[in-house]
């Protein structure tokens, strides 16, 4: 048996005569759970709902598990959707909600009652089967319909930003129960967001998209911690990208420059552009001097945005320090031990 559990192959995707996805080539493992990350706009959705069968391809063909569903309808493919807005029925119980695909297959009742309450156990809800989706919390809506697609035995689970509208404590839990939920049952599981955090906790592999196309495939630390372009640089927070000249006649390191104007570097580096995370620039010493132009407490940490000579620096202080003021002269340095060199031109 193959690896590959989902496999897109040249996949063109297209909103009348705009082009929303072009040429996507994608290979999702088996058993593993895959996110695609990005701003609104970057084709990530579009992506999900042509592996669902909501959506036709312009070109290119759609593989799960080994055979051409390009031109099969949604229902079926196999693939269960787990959506934002949970999509549950409000007038039926927990347990006819969870029922409710299998009773469309006609499956016979003791199959079905066994499989529903099994679904409900997996979740956690076994014990509110008998409640409507109006008596559940947000998070025990997301385990209904979590279970709802998990008892028809999918071949695939993609998740639709399923967290963005629970609050932040069951966010947490959730992303919890997605991880139990996947190891216990091996799922491949495909999971859309657009928050960076999300899917730097859940994911196996995490695809960064751009304008429909792949920016950036990997694991999350290597997204977080190897950033390849300036736009993957500063979607997992490097605030502070500048774009690096070459060093002059009278000065030997490289020099950021931009539209404010020129700092200067005492060490030389060969690439495009450097950045630096807020938390990677030292802040009350070193050779370059700015203006505080705003400070935020943050809880543990202090946040500055130092007017320098090459426009707005962003930092992060430890909050015990103490705080400085809106118009002080301060300080900084931007090391090369906490840069990220990127030498992508994109």
């Amino acid at each position: 048996m193959s690896d590959i559990a989902v496999s897109l192959q040249q996949l063109t995707l297209a909103y009348d005569n705009t082009i929303a996805v072009p040429q996507l080539d994608l290979d999702i493992h088996r058993g593993e759970l895959i996110s695609l990350l990005g701003p609104s706009g970057c084709g990530k959705t579009t992506t999900m709902r042509a592996i669902a069968g909501l959506m036709a391809p312009r070109d290119g063909k759609i593989i799960i598990d080994g055979d051409d569903v390009t031109q099969v309808p949604a229902n079926k493919r196999e693939v269960g959707l787990v959506f934002q807005s949970y999509a549950l029925f409000p007038h039926l119980s927990g347990f006819e909600n969870v029922a409710f695909g299998l009773r469309l297959k006609k499956t016979p009742a003791a199959e079905l009652t066994q499989r529903v309450e099994a679904g409900l156990q997996l979740v956690g809800m076994g014990h509110l089967a008998d409640r409507k989706p109006a008596e559940l919390s947000g998070g025990q809506q997301q385990r209904l319909s979590l279970a709802r697609s998990l008892v028809m035995k999918p071949k695939v689970l993609l998740l639709d930003e399923p967290l963005s509208n629970l609050d932040a404590r069951l966010r947490l839990d959730m992303r919890t129960e997605l991880q139990r939920l996947q190891r216990q049952t091996g799922i491949t599981m495909v999971f859309v967001t657009h928050d960076q955090s999300e899917a730097l906790a859940l994911s196996d592999r995490i695809v960064l998209m751009k304008h429909g196309r792949i920016e950036q495939i990997g694991s999350p630390e290597a997204l977080y911690n190897q950033p390849q372009t300036t736009f993957a640089a500063d979607f997992v927070g490097y605030e502070n990208i500048f774009a690096v000249a070459a060093p002059s006649s009278t000065h030997s390191g490289s020099i950021i420059h931009n539209d404010h104007g020129n700092l200067e570097l005492d060490y030389t580096v060969a690439a495009k552009h450097i950045a630096w995370r807020p938390g990677g620039v030292i802040v009350g010493k070193g050779p370059h001097t700015g203006t505080i132009a705003a400070v935020a407490f943050a809880g543990n940490q202090r946040e500055y945005v130092i007017d320098s000579g090459a426009g707005p620096v962003k930092t992060e202080v430890d909050a015990s320090i103490p705080a400085a003021t809106i118009g002080d002269k301060i300080n900084f340095d931007l090391p090369l031990s906490t840069a990220r060199i990127i030498t992508a031109t994109s």
